[in-house]
């Protein structure tokens, strides 16, 4: 990791996620710290605390898990966790998403450090973020916690609003070796689903018929005997993300490449 000019810690290109086995682990001792509400709003600053971006995808639309609260005007800010080094990093945050989502996502990884040179919530000393992926966004959120339009979110507290950013580079950087926009679906799902969600992440739009090319020549996805309605037209065919086993000769697809309309 190296310090950037603006004010917090990156993790470069390709190298944002854990090893396979298991998140990585901060050595710290430090005092106990409740996760109750009262701890999270208690003028002691925090050392440590875990941050959580959350992403589903819903009614067509890229969202991001948000704490909102109302005393004469709307604040957001990313659900985070205070963390004092008692338990695995990879529990608390676990356990952190579990209490603000209901359920724990089906991919979690780290996305970065950062420090005091942008304002936390918590006044916190230091932060590491976490991203997240929800398959369908429909989980029984706590009080206060509501998903938001990503091109909706308005401001954050700027350190979160850092974490946001460098975590949809994280997943832009990763959409074309992981199955990062499938993580975002359910089980099966229509092409144009799955093109929005692409789309969405990379920030443009893309042309229908090259999309769909790419797709075939990664062989990424698997046509099923099953069709959706959809509005006026003919139903949509669904599909299911299975890769086929990649031969020495497979094209690869580079999505953020393709031609846009």
């Amino acid at each position: 990791m190296h310090p950037a000019a603006d004010g917090h810690v990156r993790v470069r290109a390709r190298k944002w996620s854990p090893p396979s086995s298991a998140l990585s682990t901060l050595d710290v001792t430090l005092l106990r710290t409740s996760r109750g509400t009262s701890a999270r709003r208690s003028a002691r600053r925090i050392p440590i605390t875990l941050d959580l971006v959350l992403f589903a995808f819903r009614e067509g639309r890229l969202q991001v898990l948000t704490i909102e609260e109302r005393d004469g005007r709307t604040r957001r800010e990313l659900p985070w966790i205070p963390y004092d080094g008692s338990e695995p990093l990879e529990a608390a945050v676990r356990q952190g998403a579990r209490e603000a989502l209901g359920s724990t996502p089906q991919w979690l990884a780290q996305a970065g450090t950062f420090d005091t040179r942008k304002r936390h919530p918590a006044d916190g000393g230091l932060s590491v973020a976490f991203v997240g992926l929800v398959g369908d966004g429909r989980d029984y959120l706590p009080p206060g916690h509501v998903w938001c339009n990503l091109d909706e979110l308005g401001a954050l507290p700027s350190r979160q609003r850092a974490m946001l950013d460098d975590a949809l580079a994280m997943l832009r950087d990763r959409i074309d070796f992981d199955p990062v926009a499938f993580r975002l679906l359910p089980s099966t799902f229509t092409l144009s689903e799955l093109q929005q969600i692409y789309e969405q992440l990379l920030g443009h739009s893309l042309h229908k018929a090259s999309f769909r090319r790419a797709l075939q020549s990664a062989e990424l996805v698997q046509p099923l005997n099953e069709y959706r309605t959809e509005g006026r037209g003919r139903p949509a065919q669904l599909y299911r993300y299975a890769p086929r086993q990649r031969r020495p000769s497979a094209r690869s697809a580079r999505f953020d490449l393709l031609e846009r309309p």
